[in-house]
């Protein structure tokens, strides 16, 4: 039971990270201030590092992981695409990302809650990318 549900939390973690570093791809391009580009650079370079580190342990299982949802994915690119067509500015970006860190927030710790068996390393990787996505929305709230 440890080993299945440390499997199910990491790769929820996996897609969680490829969703996070996604959505910033998606509009680095459109970023205006060197500040929110920063904070925007930074987060996708520690949603690597951590990426890194759950592969590795996925890897430790004989796993290859988990992709984002496509319908989640595909609506996100189109929220980003439309909202952005509207009106590209800082504030709507600040307000994309906003979302999409809360809505990982909430998924991840319905997963930490779902998978309690998971080992404490899974479960401290799933507390630190918790950790990143609320401190990115709290530092780009400027933005806002």
């Amino acid at each position: 039971m440890i080993e299945q549900d440390t499997i199910k939390l990491l790769r929820e973690c996996d897609a969680g990270v490829k969703m996070g570093v996604q959505s910033i791809d998606d509009v680095q391009q459109y970023v205006r201030s060197d500040k929110l580009d920063g904070y925007l650079r930074e987060c996708k370079r520690e949603h690597n590092v951590l990426g890194c580190e759950i592969q590795e342990q996925l890897d430790k299982f004989g796993d290859e992981g988990k992709d984002p949802n496509l319908m989640a994915k595909g609506m996100s690119w189109m929220k980003t695409n439309v909202k952005l067509g509207l009106k590209e500015s800082d504030k709507t970006i600040a307000d994309l990302i906003t979302d999409g860190c809360n809505m990982g927030v909430k998924s991840l710790n319905r997963y930490l809650n779902q998978y309690e068996a998971a080992d404490e390393r899974s479960k401290d990787i799933t507390k630190r990318l918790i950790n990143l996505e609320e401190q990115l929305a709290v530092d780009i709230r400027q933005f806002l």
